[in-house]
């Protein structure tokens, strides 16, 4: 939500001022724990607070309010800051010349008076809003959590239908294969009490499934006893048991306790075969209540709950769970051909326009059955399907709201509200679009709404944060990485237009449209799509206050920004083609820079005086772009990437103690870095460093020596020219805490000196080599080496025609891609006998190779008995 964001966001300011190494003001400390008690206070009182606010347009005012007064003191705050620096920067002699004083020394007497004149006045405006955020946090107060109207507990009997007439339940299309592992865990098995939990996210047939499953003739015939009921979000176990008590003996047992109620309905299960369903459960608290109450008498007694949590269902059970999946294309339009004509023949004229609309509801069988439905009592006209076809989402969102938007906006609604401002920003992004995860959880970390916790850095909040949202089934897992991180996501249309809604209504964000920008003035946050012309980009800033914060664009055109002087994030994403200027970098607030530079600009030496800079994306044009040796003392960045051809680092300034990146933890993209002992102390908690040597120093050939200084490196690039500059990995030294290592090497670098260091890393999980080659013509790797190795990948490496393994070597390796391997003949036998092993992947290598790979796996199948090895040879 955005009134948690806000409060959030604020708390980071005042930590930041209070913790940084320089920081450009002071807040009185009483001030700051007024404000600070405030904060907290509101952010607990949000984490459980329920809006009494019905669903509709309006937002919540109370939130609202709290919004607003937050932006409010951040605005006191970061105008004050941006003040004082310029006043710094105004040096006494400037004053003088300037003519508002009559000497030197006047004018230092001038600045210190300056000084002391702004710091009143900004006393003063933050005494103000502190007073005015205290009269909204004793009004919170008032507002009693137990006060709050409590959603209604919804109870659903076996038999009752709670769904719209639109959607036919009985229809299993896509699900046979799913029913029969049902079915299978139901009646076979363990004769213990089983809990088999299926998951998914909201609408995707967990319930339908379960429903058709409860009904079916098998399940009539096995258990003795059924019964059906919906927990919803807002539980009560009493009421449960006594639906449950009712269904199985008829008897609800009103006047009972629920201690009462449920000895009763242990005593009437015990020595009976039963099955329960518990519908759409948000929390294993409800179970561990009731678990007492449901015998396990080894009669093969089952407990079906359905879930949006994957996490909730790792909770009730580690291996009985049963994720649904989206409908594939061939299902998706057997959904929507039975939905919508029935047993009848689908007309010809319109499957074309049909499949147009089937294939935009991404195999979500709520939205099919939903437009199905629409359809069905509609008119069969190639014009109305097409008019349905370009105006799909609302009309799902509008047509059956009760059952079809309000489903997913149960996921929302129950989200923790620290969660909310995650999924609410993700509703900028574009429809179908795939999104890289790194950039997004660093654009999560510059908005500043992930709430810290102790001894954790943001990116891992970030990282748990998303997870959170993986296992809710709110965000998809398009890819993984090598080693199984979630390298890129993307979300489901409608879960994204749920997101677009609220953030709308909060005001959390502003996406830019063509028309003439209304609601802008007043907007923090503004969203600028592909395509937007310059005209409205520029409208829009003639329009847009000076409070916004943050700029996205995914357009060419970069706007004017030198008024925005609360501006914290800037990114011009990944096809814009405007070009950043010198205006930019006197943005003082900027906590995340990325752009590109024209050839030929230098960035200016007043980056220095972005004090809170985190991120800093530049993309080079030509290959002499050296960055201001100012940014050595910019404390406060984490991540810095010079995008291809990359940027020369010049030499830190030597003597000076206050030259120091502590905090930086990723460097991409540096050229012929001069890496030394002093280096390697001004930067001691790199993690990731990725650089490229095109031009060979004599005085620098050993500098990769010094990697072993950086005593926290996780993952290393490392690209050489093939113009004499192998000498520099000649002297490579890994430091142990390597994960990740990719070498680009030389064509006629010798590989077996430097694959014996790497072979000893003890955590090394990736390796990507490319070029250099075998001077022995071949490779050996014995017991012990590589022992964390999950990924292998080597391209171009030449003159190996033999590969040998000893002993049980590699024993984590779980695929291996060989490209460009021509002189290699055949496989060592032994590779088949590595116990992770699940996909080996040839590309442009020898015929031989291929034919012995075969073999190999076959041998293995047999003694197994089933695939183990995926193969894929191009």
């Amino acid at each position: 939500m955005a009134a948690y964001a806000a409060l959030v966001s604020l708390m980071h300011i005042i930590d930041t001022i209070e913790h940084h190494h320089s920081p450009p003001i002071s807040i009185d400390k009483q001030q700051v724990k007024s404000l600070t008690q405030i904060l907290n206070f509101l952010q607990e009182f949000l984490e459980s607070y329920k809006s009494p606010v019905a669903d509709g347009d309006e937002a919540d005012p109370l939130e609202m309010r709290i919004a607003d007064a937050a932006h409010a003191v951040e605005d006191v705050i970061e105008s004050h800051i941006v003040n004082v620096i310029k006043l710094v920067r105004s040096s006494p002699n400037e004053i003088f010349l300037q003519g508002y004083v009559v000497d030197a020394a006047h004018a230092a007497e001038e600045v210190n008076s300056r000084e002391e004149v702004s710091f009143i006045n900004f006393y003063q405006d933050l005494q103000q809003v502190i007073e005015e955020m205290n009269v909204i946090k004793k009004e919170a107060m008032e507002t009693s959590v137990e006060a709050q109207p409590q959603r209604k507990v919804s109870l659903t009997l076996a038999g009752s239908s709670t769904s719209s007439s639109n959607v036919k339940e009985s229809m299993m299309v896509g699900f046979d294969d799913v029913q029969l592992q049902l079915l299978d865990k139901l009646t076979g098995g363990n004769r213990n009490r089983q809990i088999i939990p299926i998951t998914g996210m909201g609408g995707i047939g967990k319930t339908t499934l379960a429903r058709h499953i409860f009904e079916h003739a098998l399940v009539k015939e096995y258990f003795d006893i059924r019964a059906w009921t919906t927990i919803s979000q807002t539980y009560n176990v009493r009421e449960t048991l006594s639906q449950v008590l009712h269904q199985v003996t008829g008897n609800l047992g009103s006047d009972l306790s629920e201690k009462e109620l449920g000895e009763k309905l242990y005593k009437y299960l015990y020595g009976r075969r039963y099955i329960i369903i518990l519908d759409d459960m948000w929390s294993v608290k409800v179970w561990d209540k009731m678990r007492f109450f449901f015998p396990d008498y080894n009669d093969g007694s089952r407990v079906i709950v359905t879930t949006r949590l994957s996490n909730l269902a790792t909770e009730l059970t580690n291996s009985n769970s049963i994720g649904m999946r989206f409908l594939d294309d061939v299902c998706s339009w057997s959904l929507f051909s039975k939905t919508v004509f029935g047993d009848e023949v689908f007309p010809l004229q319109l499957e074309e326009i049909g499949k147009k609309i089937v294939g935009k509801c991404k195999g979500l069988p709520l939205s099919i059955a939903v437009i199905g439905g629409l359809l069905a009592k509609s008119e069969l006209t190639f014009e109305y399907w097409e008019h349905i076809e370009k105006n799909l989402s609302s009309i799902v969102n509008s047509e059956n709201d009760e059952y079809c938007l309000r489903v997913l906006k149960l996921s929302y609604d129950h989200l923790p509200a620290y969660l909310k401002p995650c999924i609410l920003y993700m509703g900028m992004f574009g429809e179908d679009e795939v999104i890289r995860t790194a950039q997004l959880m660093r654009l999560w970390v510059s908005e500043r709404f992930l709430k810290p916790i102790i001894n954790k850095s943001s990116k891992t909040i970030a990282k748990e944060y998303l997870k959170e949202l993986v296992d809710r089934n709110l965000i998809l897992v398009d890819e993984l990485g090598a080693v199984g991180n979630i390298k890129y996501c993307k979300m489901h249309d409608l879960v994204r237009d749920l997101s677009f809604q609220e953030a709308e209504k909060q005001r959390f964000y502003y996406v830019l449209g063509q028309d003439c920008p209304r609601g802008i003035n007043s907007q923090h946050r503004i969203f600028i799509p592909r395509s937007t012309s310059a005209m409205t980009v520029r409208d829009a800033m003639e329009t847009m206050s000076s409070r916004a914060r943050s700029f996205i664009c995914d357009d060419d055109t970069v706007p004017e920004l030198l008024d925005f002087r609360f501006l914290r994030t800037l990114s011009t994403y990944k096809y814009s083609r405007g070009y950043l200027d010198e205006n930019v970098f006197q943005l003082v607030n900027l906590r995340y820079l990325s752009g590109a530079l024209r050839e030929g600009f230098q960035i200016p030496s007043s980056i220095s005086l972005l004090w809170n800079l985190h991120t800093l994306i530049v993309s080079c044009w030509g290959e002499h772009t050296i960055a201001p040796v100012e940014i050595w003392k910019m404390h406060q960045l984490k991540h810095v990437e010079f995008k291809y051809p990359g940027m020369y680092l010049p030499d830190p300034p030597s003597g000076d103690s206050d030259v120091m990146m502590e905090n930086l933890e990723t460097l991409k993209g540096v050229l012929d870095f001069n890496l030394n002992e002093e280096v390697a102390k001004r930067i001691p908690n790199i993690k990731k460093l990725y650089i490229r040597y095109m031009h060979k120093v004599m005085d620098r050939v050993k500098c990769l020596s010094y990697l072993q200084c950086l005593s926290k490196l996780e993952s290393l690039t490392c690209r050489v020219s093939d113009d004499g500059n192998d000498e520099y990995l000649q002297s490579i030294s890994f430091p142990h805490s390597l994960k990740k290592l990719f070498l680009r090497c030389g064509f006629f670098f010798h590989l077996e000196e430097i694959l014996e260091k790497i072979a000893s890393l003890p955590l090394l999980e990736k390796l990507k080599l490319s070029y250099g080659h075998f001077a022995t013509r071949s490779w050996e790797i014995v017991e012990g080496q590589f022992p964390c190795l999950k990924y292998l990948k080597m391209s171009g490496c030449e003159d190996m025609e033999c590969w040998t393994l000893e002993g049980s070597c590699l024993p984590r390796l779980e695929q291996l891609k060989l490209s460009f391997i021509m002189s290699l003949e055949e496989f060592p036998s032994e590779i088949g006998e590595i116990p992770n092993l699940k996909s080996i992947e040839l590309k442009y290598c020898s015929e031989s190779m291929a034919v012995s790979l075969k073999t190999i796996v076959e041998e293995q199948e047999e003694l197994q008995g089933e695939p183990s090895i995926h193969v894929k040879v191009n």
